[in-house]
């Protein structure tokens, strides 16, 4: 028996009931009850905990990203020829990227280099109080990737420790400086490619990220090939770098062995190289974005 259908008194209770649950909805602004699970997850999240957010997951995707693409990099350094290691290297940082940026973009924008940050910050893409927590967050996410990545080598054997030592932890380098010897191209000639690349890449996050883009919901895949094709570039050439804290990271951790200095020394070409990359593309994306109304 249902309960419209049942005592006078239970029709009077439930008709009451009823209308009384309209009344509060209609003054409410609802037209239907609301889920369980919508008022679980409706409360306001605090203007604190949404920066948290944002700089945590800057933490984690440059974490991730010196994690994977180092650790490919170095593990794979004995028993693979340099045409496999090659296309490895390219395909994990890619592909990190990609994932990263599926994952955290609604987030913090899944910058995870500090070129593009900049490049971001200069076009007026984000909030000036975020630049210097975005740069931290990812140097610590960075440097605590590389670190991870020693651990695991100084655990391995068969001479891989000693090969990771010998290119200090993939750092990337220019003829000179007593970097080793398949760095033979010059600065001049490292310095173009690497604001040339950077400039590419980034010149792509800020096109396929933009306001009324519409395949923007498939920026991580475009943003993670592009990155995949500047490391097919550069890798046989300076090691690619086209984020300063890729190599600042590495730069920083080898130099626990004094053979590494070399890296510390030619560090600031792949930091200023980049950054500069990065403004270019900011100035040419605003050159190609029509005005507003």
């Amino acid at each position: 028996m249902s309960r419209s259908s049942g005592p006078p008194f239970f029709r009077s209770t439930y008709e009451f009931s009823r209308l009384w649950g309209q009344r509060r909805r209609a003054e409410e602004g609802r037209s239907a009850p609301v889920h369980k699970l919508q008022t679980l997850t409706s409360f306001p999240t605090s203007v604190a905990t949404q920066a948290f957010q944002r700089y945590f997951a800057e933490f984690l995707g440059t974490f991730g990203l010196l994690l994977i693409g180092v650790g490919t990099a170095e593990l794979t350094l004995n028993g693979f020829a340099f045409s496999e290691r090659y296309l490895a290297i390219s395909f994990a940082f890619g592909i990190v990227v990609m994932a990263g940026a599926f994952a955290f973009g609604e987030l913090s924008g899944a910058h995870f280099n500090p070129a593009v940050t900049l490049s971001m910050a200069v076009a007026g893409k984000m909030p000036k109080a975020d630049i210097l927590p975005y740069l931290i967050a990812q140097l610590l996410g960075a440097l605590l990737g590389v670190e991870l990545v020693l651990a695991i080598a100084q655990g391995t054997s068969g001479g891989l420790l000693a090969a990771v030592q010998s290119n200090a932890l993939t750092s990337q380098g220019y003829a000179g400086n007593g970097a080793p010897a398949g760095f033979a191209t010059s600065l001049g000639s490292v310095f173009l490619l690497e604001v040339v690349l950077t400039f590419f890449f980034v010149l792509v996050i800020h096109r396929v990220t933009r306001d009324g883009n519409p395949a923007r919901a498939l920026a991580p895949i475009a943003i993670g090939f592009t990155l995949f094709l500047t490391q097919l570039v550069a890798i046989p050439i300076d090691n690619a770098s086209i984020n300063p804290y890729r190599s600042l990271a590495p730069a920083l951790v080898a130099q626990v062995w004094p053979s590494a200095h070399w890296a510390i020394l030619e560090v600031w070409l792949f930091i200023v190289a980049p950054i500069v990359g990065g403004l270019l593309a900011a100035g040419v994306d605003y050159i190609l974005t029509p005005p507003k109304n």
